[in-house]
């Protein structure tokens, strides 16, 4: 690929919030960015941005960028309302929060895709193995309660794909009729299943793996195969950056340099993204699961524009927007075919 002129990448923390803050204010004219703000999400299937910081692609995008991490979407959701965050590596259901509630911005690219796999018991995926969907009613009857599911909040990526293959796939009925679901973070998920206060969860790589690896616990389903290239995370990015079009192509670029390097060497860029990610993700664990299904890293934004369209009917039905986001207002697909050319 052809790299441009290296310009100074900023990297932030909670001493540089005030930067931060300012960073966002630049730039207004709609022409060259004097600077931009990326944030993140620590998560797994935002790898290509692990490599991006790593690898110095940064560097080679036309402004001055700043790396801000966040510890959730929605923490990302309102930094990015209020100006304060250009772009953001994040769940695909943010961002549709976001073009809802009225936010000029698009998706640049896509990051990864038929990220989950639904692990339980293996009392339960036995039960499941013999009864198949009605394993649901079986197993209240059996137990005097439901499956206890974990997973993250409601309109969340996986929450979705759990609604999908509850409610669609399964075909079983509304999700709060068939299960008992909670509250639990990915981080947490694995703890919460091996200490037996859930029977099942929709994980993400790499906690999918470890939990695999207890021979307790067994795979239910893959995602991939309940909404087959279904999205998880993305590149998204705000008006400003869109109107500059040397600077969201480069985004663009850098990120598909990203996603090349990640195929080629994946062992390197499982080091990357466990030296950034941290909490408990080592380099051995990030490079074991990259031989998951549940990790497939891309960046072609039309590959997805369908099973967005199919998430976005659930997250309205949730509640976390009015009506799903049309994919013209969602996806930003021109600096991504500008760079094909």
């Amino acid at each position: 690929m052809t790299h441009i002129s290296r310009r100074r990448l900023l990297q932030t923390g909670a001493t540089t919030i005030a930067a931060t803050g300012v960073a966002g204010c630049l730039g207004q004219r709609g022409g060259s960015l004097d600077s931009v703000t990326v944030a993140y999400v620590p998560i797994y299937p935002n790898m290509q941005h692990y490599v991006m910081e790593q690898e110095g692609y940064y560097e080679d995008v036309p402004t001055d960028v700043t790396i801000e991490r966040f510890s959730s979407g929605p923490s990302v959701v309102k930094a990015f309302a209020s100006g304060d965050v250009d772009v953001a590596l994040f769940g695909i259901t943010p961002a549709m929060v976001l073009v809802d509630k009225g936010t000029n911005a698009g998706i640049l690219a896509a990051n990864s895709r038929n990220g989950f796999k639904i692990i339980g018991t293996t009392e339960l995926v036995n039960l499941y193995e013999q009864e198949g969907p009605a394993v649901f009613e079986r197993f209240e009857e059996e137990r005097g309660r439901k499956i206890r599911f974990g997973a993250p909040p409601d309109g969340s990526v996986p929450d979705i794909v759990l609604r999908y293959w509850i409610q669609e796939d399964l075909d079983v009925g509304e999700i709060e009729s068939a299960i008992n679901k909670s509250k639990v973070p990915p981080a947490k998920a694995v703890q919460t299943i091996q200490s037996g206060d859930i029977d099942a969860t929709i994980i993400q790589e790499p906690f999918a793996t470890v939990i695999g690896q207890d021979d307790g616990f067994d795979e239910l389903a893959w995602s991939g195969d309940i909404l087959e290239n279904h999205p998880v995370t993305v590149l998204f990015a705000n008006q400003r950056v869109l109107d500059d079009t040397e600077v969201a192509q480069s985004l663009v670029e850098q990120h598909v340099a990203a996603t090349e390097f990640t195929r080629d060497s994946p062992d390197v860029a499982a080091a990357h993204a466990a030296s950034v990610i941290g909490s408990g993700v080592s380099e051995d664990l990030a490079t074991a699961a990259m031989d998951s299904q549940a990790s497939e890293f891309f960046s072609n934004p039309h590959t997805i524009t369908e099973q967005a369209a199919t998430m976005g009917e659930f997250v309205a039905d949730v509640g976390n927007i009015e009506d799903p986001v049309a994919t013209d207002n969602l996806f930003a697909f021109e600096p991504y075919d500008a760079i094909q050319e």
